[in-house]
């Protein structure tokens, strides 16, 4: 049902480093760019992620409760992903680890350089 998700920035080109970095990860890349906005996914894939610089020509806000989850292939990408953002100007909102009761839920929480907040995670078989 979901196309793709975009988040606002006030520094595309910082951010584009941040992104393709996970990307990569995800073993994906950009899909669309142009001066104003980058899209990272696979055509007729997954849903994607985009980044724009806002319509209206503002700056950039975060959405208090929005968050983008990237789903993962197992724990070990969760945490290189985690490692990733941290390495490309993210910041920490939650180490890397298992989550509620029984394990089954395993996830890295961290922000973009322009504070949007992101996870990576995996669910086990169940």
């Amino acid at each position: 049902m979901i196309g793709y998700v975009t988040l606002g920035t006030s520094d595309l080109a910082r951010a584009a480093k941040f992104y393709d970095a996970i990307a990569a990860e995800l073993g994906t890349g950009r899909m669309f760019e142009n001066e104003q906005f980058i899209a990272w996914g696979t055509p007729g894939g997954a849903p994607g992620i985009g980044l724009t610089y806002p319509f209206d020509g503002q700056q950039a806000s975060v959405g208090n409760g929005v968050m983008v989850a990237l789903d993962a292939r197992d724990a070990a990408q969760v945490d290189r992903i985690y490692a990733l953002a941290l390495a490309n100007g993210g910041r920490d909102e939650g180490a890397p680890g298992p989550r509620g009761e029984g394990g089954g839920f395993y996830a890295a929480y961290f922000r973009d350089p322009d504070g949007n907040k992101l996870n990576a995670y995996v669910m086990a078989a169940g």
